[in-house]
């Protein structure tokens, strides 16, 4: 398995999108799901702001408001794609500003793996295949071949809370975007390479780049857009107290 994170997980449904957009939270959130093989089609500017206009009604603590995003699109994130190709030419060295988990043990083990063999096997990569494993997560910094991509940053100063405060700004871009048709995978992977995102877009040192979320219109052929993970019950993610 890769030792970085391949993005953030996915939602359960059993098939592919539908055809017509979902309407209700729970409908956006049991058809989201995280794509990894993108058409090169471009979603139009219009579409992006439209993203971008919900996301941003986001709440957070003390209505600080404390992320930034970047989207980058046709040669800007092309220049973007070449920077991180050249950077981990020798092996992705991991610079994330936010530190990554030590270590993930017991069910959050368990989880991770399963969503792992899910996303190899569906590329016809076996277990025991390093080589095809490391293949596969270095399609990150290719953005999966998606021809936009979003970088999400926030102030160092900030700490823990703005980058929880970003969490939730990425989970309304993610369904906003999906409500218009409009596919995505946020990528902790990405920002493994902070450094390098943060000289190509000439960010101050105090922007701490939270994650990369790249997106467009999904290949619905692609066998590795046709696996969904799993979610826990009810009696699994809540104590009820009376």
């Amino acid at each position: 398995m890769s030792p970085l994170p391949q993005d953030s997980t996915n939602a359960t449904a059993a098939s592919p999108p539908e055809s017509l957009p979902p309407r209700t939270l729970r409908e956006l959130l049991e058809s989201r799901w995280s794509c990894r093989e993108f058409l090169r089609r471009q979603v139009s500017q219009s579409e992006i702001e439209r993203v971008v206009d919900v996301a941003r009604l986001t709440p957070s603590w003390c209505n600080t408001q404390p992320w930034h995003v970047d989207v980058l699109s046709g040669g800007a994130a092309e220049g973007l794609r070449d920077a991180l190709r050249a950077a981990i030419a020798d092996g992705p060295a991991q610079n994330p500003d936010i530190e990554f988990p030590a270590a993930y043990d017991g069910v959050y083990r368990e989880r991770r793996r399963e969503s792992g063999l899910q996303l190899y096997a569906s590329v016809g990569i076996e277990k025991s295949d390093r080589a095809g494993s490391a293949r596969q997560m270095l399609r990150n910094f290719d953005f999966f071949g998606a021809p936009h991509v979003a970088i999400v940053t926030t102030e160092a100063a900030l700490g823990p809370y703005g980058a929880v405060d970003c969490g939730l700004f990425v989970s309304n871009f993610l369904l906003a975007a999906h409500e218009l048709g409009i596919a995505t995978v946020p990528q902790a992977a990405l920002a493994t390479q902070s450094p390098v995102i943060r000289e190509y877009l000439g960010m101050k040192p105090e922007r701490q780049v939270v994650v990369g979320i790249s997106f467009g219109y999904p290949d619905e052929d692609a066998p590795v857009n046709a696996y969904r993970t799993s979610r826990q019950s009810i009696a699994e993610v809540a104590s009820f107290h009376r």
